[in-house]
């Protein structure tokens, strides 16, 4: 067994979507002063490697509560442009965007979830459509040039209540 890790750092500074406030990891106690090391953590719920819930861009929208945790894992498959998408998989979009027609692809074959490489953006309309259709997306990956085509996919949030999304530790575990 092989673990892949599919997750970006956190760190203060690190990028934000254009607009959004800036990721701050800040030691508040520590070992000589306090006793225990602690630090606080201000992020917003999509930031690094995330998973977005429909709640994210649809009015009344399933928020995260409304999934179990196996909803958030499974078996994936590498996308490859022509061959058919099956819903039983989730799929991870490695070489390249997600655009109209994949995404008319992916509403039709409705996968388990979709993931996307960390090189590539979501455009907002397309985002919105796969929500809309009650598709979890994961956006921000990392390492999936390791991935071979078939693996146990893992994206596990954050328990936030009536939460639109959450930076998630992905991963892939390969035989």
């Amino acid at each position: 067994m092989k673990i892949i890790d599919l997750s970006l750092p956190l760190y203060s500074g690190m990028p934000v979507f254009a607009g959004d406030p800036e990721v701050s990891i800040e030691v508040i106690q520590t070992i000589e002063k306090n006793g225990w090391n602690m630090r606080r953590i201000e992020i917003n719920g999509h930031d690094g490697t995330h998973v977005n819930a429909p709640l994210h861009m649809v009015r009344d929208g399933k928020s995260l509560d409304d999934y179990a945790l196996e909803d958030f894992c499974g078996t994936a498959r590498v996308y490859e442009t022509g061959v058919p998408m099956e819903a039983a998989f989730g799929y991870i979009f490695r070489d390249q965007n997600i655009d109209s027609a994949i995404e008319a692809e992916i509403r039709k074959a409705h996968p388990r979830f979709v993931g996307l490489s960390a090189s590539h953006e979501f455009d907002v309309d397309i985002e919105r459509g796969l929500l809309e259709a009650g598709i979890i997306s994961f956006e921000r990956l990392v390492n999936i040039e390791k991935l071979p085509p078939e693996f146990m996919f893992y994206g596990m949030p954050l328990p936030i209540r009536d939460g639109d999304g959450s930076p998630v530790r992905a991963f892939a575990i390969v035989d």
